[in-house]
C-alpha cells in the first residue's frame, strides 16, 4: 500500500451498476437517511417507492432478501 487511503464499495465488482441497481440502492439510502433501522421497515420504504423487483409484483421480505443476496453473488 502506498499510503494514499482510499474507499472503493463496489470493490467485488466487474462492472458498473446497472440504473436499476442505483434506483435500489438510493431507496436504501434514503431509507436509513431517514431513521429506518428495521427490515420490515425497509421493505415498506420500498413498496412506497417507484421501485420494483426486477421479476414484478410486489417487494416482500423474502423478495428483498433474495434480491440482496443475487446483487452479493
Amino acid at each position: 500500500m502506498n499510503g494514499t487511503l482510499y474507499l472503493n464499495p463496489r470493490q467485488a465488482s466487474d462492472r458498473e451498476p446497472t440504473a436499476w441497481e442505483n434506483e435500489f440502492a438510493d431507496v436504501i439510502e434514503a431509507a436509513f437517511a431517514s431513521g429506518v433501522r428495521e427490515l420490515d421497515a425497509l421493505v415498506a420504504a420500498l413498496a412506497l417507492s417507484r421501485v420494483r423487483p426486477r421479476e414484478g409484483g410486489a417487494w416482500t421480505i423474502e423478495r428483498f432478501t433474495s434480491t440482496l443476496a443475487e446483487l452479493g453473488a
